[in-house]
């Protein structure tokens, strides 16, 4: 399945999430799917973006981690049934916005924990979601400057 359709059923499922396990499930499939989105894009898209999607699939798995695998039901990781990032761009808008809808999901759920464990893992995981949202912002930000003909500049370059 294409990137932008497993994106929008992952917010769906998201936000239809009624109690803490349900949403510290569907953070961890957003986070399983950042990492496959991260990693067809470091393998097969635009050159400009190998290093931070590299970053990405790394990110973003960090999350899945943090939140430890979630019980699977009939649906299965979503993310393994990606085929492609057939948009890149429209792939990262849509990821961003899921990316930042788990992350206040999980400020909900850390708000409520009652247990220790949960909140520091709820609190590692929407780190990870942040960081993972930058990473998309600044692969966004290299495609915009691709688009309009401009190289990004090289990150671990020196001074002009």
């Amino acid at each position: 399945m294409d990137a932008m359709w497993l994106i929008r059923a992952s917010r769906g499922a998201l936000a239809r999430s009624q109690d803490a396990a349900d949403i510290m499930a569907e953070a961890w499939q957003a986070q399983a799917l950042a990492q496959a989105i991260g990693s067809r894009l470091a393998v097969g898209g635009p050159p400009e973006l190998r290093g931070e999607a590299l970053g990405l699939t790394e990110v973003s798995g960090r999350g899945c981690g943090a939140l430890g695998p979630p019980p699977l039901g009939n649906g299965g990781i979503r993310a393994a049934r990606l085929s492609g990032v057939g948009d890149a761009r429209g792939a990262l808008v849509g990821l961003g916005g899921l990316l930042g809808e788990v992350g206040i999901a999980l400020v909900g759920v850390a708000c409520s924990a009652d247990q220790e464990p949960r909140y520091w893992a709820c609190v590692e995981a929407i780190d990870a979601a942040d960081e993972s949202r930058d990473r998309v912002v600044e692969m966004l930000r290299r495609l915009a400057a691709r688009e309009r003909g401009l190289s990004a500049p090289d990150p671990t370059a020196g001074p002009p």
